[in-house]
């Protein structure tokens, strides 16, 4: 398996970077591809370490011959937040970024699974679509928000909160992925006893959780290694989807448009990618009135990304 890495001179894919080296099975090649000069030596870094995955390194204005013959690309690149912003403010530097990215990953591999992580997730992802489908190789089952960071977040916070062994805390997060979109399903951890004064607390944190760490970071940056961990749990599932294996994670798709174009669901990967959309399962009266307050807002990222490949 082929797994291009583009950002990945920044926080998150220098992270990303060493876990794909560590995680990734054996006999994987590992493309690392930023503008920034010190790639290669990333790439160089890394391949030092004693595991069986290739490691090479690419830099500059064209990321093509990092893409060439990729399974798996995973988008980091774009700018960090800071205090006071929020992942909206990213839109107008990290809109164009992943555009120029996307046009490249349409004509030099178009059918690699694409995995975004440059926020804000909710817009980017559509802008990635729009790209695909005027380039004419837009596959739905091929394109995924990452969002695998509000599960890990949510499985940690419940199983301290709960005194509980993380490794067996599933937490389904549903809707998009940045404040009041983020929607954990706490309601279906039925092996924790919950009150009602527990619930919303905990959501709002799971939601506000990258703010946490923006202001503990002090201006010094945002969530890098908690993101790293999260895209990397996420591509090493696909890869065992794509090698056969039924691998379900919570992903943001585009999906049956029941909610939203886009949305963040479980999803069953297989070989293609999507294999199908999994049913949310019940909700409680909380999470139902708080899924139908996000769309509005979800929607409206959702159309700002349209927008702004076909103005």
């Amino acid at each position: 398996m082929k797994v291009a890495v583009l950002g990945a001179a920044g926080g998150i894919g220098q992270a990303l970077a060493l876990l794909l080296k560590l995680q990734l099975p054996a006999g994987s090649e590992l493309s690392l591809y930023d503008i920034a000069p010190v790639t290669p030596g990333v790439a160089k870094d890394v391949s030092h370490i004693p595991t069986a995955v290739k490691a090479q390194g690419f830099a500059g204005e064209d990321p093509s011959p990092a893409l060439q013959g990729a399974d798996i690309v995973l988008i980091s690149a774009g700018v960090a937040r800071k205090p006071g912003m929020d992942r909206s403010d990213l839109f107008n530097i990290n809109a164009g970024i992943v555009r120029n990215l996307i046009e490249k990953v349409a004509q030099v591999c178009p059918k690699a699974c694409v995995g975004i992580i440059t926020n804000p997730v909710n817009t980017t992802v559509a802008i990635a679509a729009e790209v695909l489908k005027k380039a004419g190789v837009y596959d739905k089952r091929k394109l995924f928000g990452v969002t695998t960071l509000d599960t890990l977040r949510s499985e940690t916070f419940v199983a301290e909160l709960k005194g509980l062994n993380v490794d067996k805390v599933n937490v389904p997060v549903i809707g998009g992925h940045s404040g009041v979109t983020i929607l954990p399903l706490l309601s279906q951890v039925h092996y924790a006893q919950w009150n009602d004064e527990e619930i919303a607390p905990l959501t709002k944190r799971i939601q506000n959780a990258g703010t946490e760490v923006v202001e503990a970071k002090a201006g010094g940056g945002s969530a890098t290694l908690s993101m790293a961990q999260a895209a990397a749990r996420f591509c090493t599932s696909l890869v065992k989807a794509l090698n056969g294996e039924t691998v379900v994670e919570c992903t943001y798709v585009e999906g049956d448009g029941r909610y939203a174009r886009f949305f963040a669901q479980p999803v069953r990967l297989g070989k293609e990618g999507v294999e199908a959309l999994l049913p949310l399962g019940p909700l409680s009266q909380f999470e139902q009135e708080a899924l139908e307050a996000m769309l509005p807002t979800l929607r409206a990222d959702i159309e700002l990304g349209e927008k702004f490949v076909n103005p």
